[in-house]
């Protein structure tokens, strides 16, 4: 029998309170509640996971506090990334014994599948690169990278997840080397459609919640 997904969408949340709703979630699944899919935006933030590297951080962290973005060091899988306005995080609560999917590589191949199927119909073709966890767009040349992975374990119940760049400043990966690989290129939904959409507009927020709604139900489809 299929496992229940529960999706939900949480709007913007500073990055401390969306690791506490994560939390909440993994204890409510330990209890024996849902698989959940948390979906939401953050505020500018810098996240370094457990193989971070120092000189990954471009900018030094008190220039990002005077800009008003925080630095968290987290349990997540991975190095450094960029969360911002226009980009779609998830975070995937699921408990991997009880799928039968305790293969952690297993899973993040999942993740990624089910989001080059949400790209495949929002019109980006986009592919796997071996050796770098996450979805590049389907292109020569230099890799663009359009979507970051990172997932932590507790128990065998996952959580963090992915986040898919769809309409945001793409500036905001200047400050950091993006999960610590250079000659990468940062990219996005709208960049590799050619749309201009300014920040907030109701063109924008469309656009943005067309593709929430493609990664939404391609991970129900998956993992329901």
């Amino acid at each position: 029998m299929a496992l229940a997904l529960e999706t939900s969408w949480l709007g913007t949340l500073p990055y401390g309170a969306a690791l506490e709703r994560q939390l909440a979630a993994v204890e409510g699944r330990r209890s024996g509640g849902p698989d959940r899919l948390l979906l939401l935006e953050h505020p500018a933030v810098v996240t370094l996971g457990r193989s971070s590297k120092a000189e990954n951080l471009r900018t030094p962290r008190a220039q990002l506090a005077a800009r008003g973005i925080e630095v968290h060091e987290i349990a997540r899988g991975g190095d450094v990334t960029w969360h911002g306005p226009g980009q779609l995080v998830g975070y995937l609560v699921a408990d991997l014994a009880a799928r039968g999917a305790q293969d952690v590589s297993a899973w993040l191949r999942g993740i990624e599948a089910s989001l080059m199927e949400a790209l495949a119909e929002l019109g980006v073709p986009s592919r796997r690169i071996e050796g770098m966890t996450g979805v590049f767009v389907a292109a020569p040349g230099q890799p663009r990278k359009i979507a970051s992975i990172g997932v932590g374990l507790k128990g065998w119940i996952s959580y963090h997840g992915f986040a898919l760049n769809v309409t945001p400043d793409l500036a905001g990966f200047d400050d950091i080397v993006p999960c610590g690989l250079s000659g990468v290129t940062m990219t996005s939904v709208a960049r590799e459609l050619g749309c201009a959409l300014a920040p907030g507009s109701a063109e924008e927020r469309a656009f943005f919640e067309r593709s929430r709604a493609r990664v939404a139900a391609a991970f129900e489809r998956a993992l329901s």
